[in-house]
């Protein structure tokens, strides 16, 4: 086996591994967050930056084409004029690794005063956007796959994986 076909299945098997584990620490918060999206008469708007918002980005064209409507909001562009588009009516699904995303975690309390329930993915419920949350969905991730344990990998397609189990 070459070299490169070696360092592909330790990516795709890092990745399973951090699936299965995270789905078998699944939990009520889990539950939580369907009860929540299930309730919601509005929309879902779904944000995040960076890698995160990439993936916020297609979780919500997923639950889109599952039937419920839903888009994804840059919590840049939510600052300046966009947090209008989003209703008390509607439900948020905030995505930060850290939970620490500073132009994520500005927005919430804005999000909090109209009213609007926040469900949230991201490692620690301690963090701040844990903190901001009615639902929370942690992605706990022991390794990337990248060989240095820096670019997200496995914790990208946790988040993406966890998007697709709430849409179902």
């Amino acid at each position: 086996m070459s070299d490169i076909i070696k360092i592909a299945a330790n990516v795709l098997k890092t990745e399973a591994n951090e699936l299965i584990r995270n789905a078998e620490i699944l939990d009520g918060e889990f539950e939580k967050a369907v009860e929540v999206l299930y309730k919601t008469k509005g929309k879902v708007v779904v944000t995040g930056v960076g890698k995160s918002g990439h993936v916020g980005a297609k979780i919500a064209a997923t639950l889109a084409s599952t039937g419920t409507p839903s888009f994804f909001m840059h919590p840049t562009e939510a600052m300046h004029g966009d947090l209008g588009m989003i209703d008390k009516n509607d439900v948020v699904l905030a995505i930060s690794f850290s939970g620490e995303s500073d132009e994520l975690v500005k927005i919430l309390p804005h999000v909090k005063r109209f009213g609007v329930k926040i469900i949230s993915m991201a490692r620690s419920k301690a963090s701040s956007l844990g903190k901001f949350s009615d639902a929370f969905i942690c992605l706990d991730i022991v390794r990337e796959a990248c060989p240095l344990n820096v670019a997200p990998t496995a914790s990208t397609t946790a988040t993406l994986a966890m998007g697709d189990a709430l849409a179902m």
